[in-house]
């Protein structure tokens, strides 16, 4: 049905919401046991002919404020939640649920503000302004780390014919993380190397609704999906982690004073968006990445070697960001693993006014102050946009110019992959920065090895990877 200006006209979102309680707590079960994310979706896609529906989402009773959302589950109509002009941002971080402030030192961190706050703007220029003043830091840091990680898979094959990738990756990254940023090592601090296990468990607490543990769900349901589990029992490791910060971001907080954010407020954010958004992302990412790669097998593993020993001669022998800009065919690889298995997957926002959203095929009249949701795989494996291998991981789908033309529908920064973050919008401020981490995983892996085999698994926030081979380089500067 068209209006009169040739346009369709909106018809309501289709969907049910059932029953108060007993129908989001029966959601919640397909959610997590009885289905799992992916199914949950597609079933309910299929059930109402629509990829923009109403349905609870978790985790749903007592702990979310309403799990009542209009799905957004389409490459058309997820981007409107970019928009800030169109959906209100505050405190939907973590969507339907907002963990305590005591958990971020009795502060809003800047994910959890809207743009139109005026902290959001100084907290992001802040950590623009720390990851510029850093750019140096980031590729040297990366192989220092990351060549003593490979080192250790080395080392661990030889003894047993396995690798813990994710366990080293753990430990690896966020001590990475503190030299680049910070050029302070965290296990130099006063906790030790017990950093990423305070900071894993500070973000089981924030995540605790949205993950499952793989215990029954007897146990799980009441212990992380009912109830907020008690900042207390998680605040002396939090103070660990606040005072490393403090002593290690000295400049970065000496910038924010500057920008006219209170200094204990500035830390706050610092660690947020460094253990939060960097570490637990580089958790994701990185095994997220593997698991993609080993998957794609030799002949895939032979053009990224040659691609990367061949760009990295050329430079001298050196890795260099002008050598990484030149592997088209690696950062497609990127690109790739980032659209079938975005960090985050969940993206929220609440309707500032009436709208019309627009999916390939119908418009849906949405109301004011309603929530939007959308679950960015079933956007990015979208089969209008990517075809009929939109589900599959395909290596070089972004090189050349027509591959080019898709990255508008890579969507795992809250923005699409052709724009850039800015203090005005929601779009992830390290963008640019993941981006180059997946890259450099690549090529210390394949300077190093011709190619290699692992066990993949699933993890607690994504791949889990078990190195089971790695074929020392035949060629190039790595090269027995």
């Amino acid at each position: 049905m068209e209006n009169g200006e040739g346009s369709m006209m909106p018809r309501e979102v289709p969907g049910s919401y059932g029953l108060p309680y007993l129908s989001a707590i029966r959601d919640r079960l397909d959610f997590y046991y009885n289905q799992g994310e992916d199914k949950y979706f597609e079933s309910r896609v299929e059930k109402y002919g629509s990829t923009v529906v109403r349905i609870n989402v978790p985790p749903g009773p007592f702990m979310a404020r309403d799990p009542r959302v209009v799905a957004v589950l389409d490459a058309k109509s997820f981007p409107v939640l970019f928009d800030v002009t169109k959906v209100e941002k505050k405190d939907l971080f973590t969507g339907t649920y907002m963990p305590s402030t005591s958990l971020t030192g009795g502060y809003r961190v800047c994910s959890y503000l809207d743009p139109s706050e005026p902290t959001h703007a100084k907290v992001k220029q802040m950590l623009f302004s720390l990851l510029a003043s850093r750019k140096d830091a980031f590729i040297p840091a990366f192989r220092t780390h990351f060549s003593s990680l490979f080192a250790a898979v080395e080392s661990q094959l030889a003894l047993s014919g396995k690798s813990d990738f994710n366990a080293l990756n753990d430990a690896t990254s966020f001590e990475f993380i503190g030299d680049a940023y910070f050029g302070v090592l965290p296990s130099t601090s006063e906790f030790g190397t017990t950093g990423p296990a305070k900071a894993a468990k500070w973000l089981l607490w924030q995540l605790h609704p949205l993950v499952t543990l793989g215990f029954p769900k007897i146990l799980e349901e009441p212990l992380l999906h009912t109830f907020h589990l008690p900042p207390f029992l998680v605040s002396r490791d939090y103070k660990a982690l606040y005072k490393y910060f403090l002593a290690a971001a000295t400049n970065a907080l000496d910038n924010a004073e500057s920008l006219g954010l209170n200094r204990e407020e500035a830390c706050h954010n610092v660690l947020f968006a460094t253990v939060f958004n960097s570490y637990a992302g580089l958790k994701v990412l990185l095994p997220g990445i593997l698991a993609r790669v080993a998957g794609a097998g030799e002949k895939f593993h032979q053009k990224l070697a040659t691609e990367i020993r061949a760009t990295v001669a050329d430079a001298g022998g050196k890795v260099t960001m002008a050598a990484l800009e030149k592997m088209e065919l690696t950062k497609s690889a990127v690109w790739e693993a980032l659209r079938l298995d975005p960090p985050v997957k969940y993206q929220y926002g609440r309707a500032k006014t009436d709208l019309n959203i627009e999916s390939h095929d119908e418009v849906f009249a949405v109301k004011k102050g309603e929530m939007l949701f959308g679950y960015q795989p079933c956007a990015t494996k979208d089969p209008r946009v990517f075809g009929a291998t939109a589900a599959e991981f395909v290596g070089d789908r972004f090189v050349g110019e027509e591959g080019s033309k898709l990255l508008q529908y890579v969507y795992w920064s809250n923005g699409r992959e052709t724009e850039s973050p800015g203090v005005s919008n929601k779009q992830c401020p390290g963008k640019n920065l993941v981006v180059l981490v997946g890259r450099l995983l690549l090529v210390e892996l394949f300077l190093r090895y011709d190619t290699f085999t692992a066990d993949i698994g699933k993890g607690l926030l994504g791949a889990k990877v078990e190195f089971t081979a790695a074929t020392k380089a035949t060629s190039g500067p790595e090269a027995a």
